[in-house]
């Protein structure tokens, strides 16, 4: 066929492209990961007891509005590397803000707690498994994230990848709040965190592998 044919064919059979389909995809990938997430936590974990009477602390909705806080960020930067040629930019800044405010507000409890219970401050009564267990939890959000991921285009799959797997140790953490009986950011700040590295870090090395073109 020649390409004047070619270009003629194609103009006879327009198709109207959804300027906004990456978006959606991004959108039903984070539902299914929150109600993946949930069935996880309550099947495996439940609910911390007496959630009710924690809800009425101010550091349970700061350790949700962390969570949530650093999901956004990563839907605004996986967005922007499912597509070709766009830069992560300022958005950038979104995932940074989040873990510096929590970063500086634990070592403002340090600073001002006795040195003898500075330790116990960090590690909690969970730190052996609350990494593990929000990586568990991400599993489904990091599934949907490579699933929506391949409906569109990246083209730095390792950086792509990477996102994803932010998102979904975001979206792992903000479920597994509801679980968790630590409140004390200095463990927040170190545990949480490493959570959310774990499906970073899997979501870096699958991604050259899952998001070829």
């Amino acid at each position: 066929m020649k390409t004047d044919d070619l270009i003629e064919a194609l103009a006879a059979h327009p198709q109207v492209v959804n300027g906004r389909a990456v978006e959606q995809r991004f959108a039903l990938a984070a539902l299914a990961g929150v109600c993946g997430a949930a069935v996880l936590m309550m099947a495996f974990y439940g609910l911390r007891p007496g959630l009710a009477q924690t809800m009425g602390l101010a550091m349970f909705w700061g350790k949700l509005l962390f969570a949530a806080a650093l999901a956004v960020g990563g839907v605004a930067v996986v967005r922007r590397l499912a597509r070709p040629g766009r830069a992560v930019g300022r958005t950038a800044v979104a995932l940074a803000v989040p873990p510096l405010v929590l970063w500086a507000l634990a070592l403002a409890v340090l600073a001002q707690a006795a040195p003898d219970d500075r330790l116990g401050l960090v590690l909690g009564s969970t730190w052996r498994t609350c990494p593990f267990n929000i990586a568990f939890l991400s599993i489904p959000a990091l599934a949907g994230s490579f699933w929506a991921l391949r409906g569109a285009a990246p083209t730095r799959p390792a950086l792509a990848g990477a996102a994803a797997g932010l998102l979904s140790g975001a979206l792992g953490a903000l479920v597994y709040a509801l679980h968790c009986p630590e409140m004390a950011a200095p463990f927040l700040a170190v545990w949480y965190l490493a959570g959310m590295a774990l499906p970073t870090l899997l979501g870096a090395v699958l991604g050259p592998r899952l998001l070829r073109w």
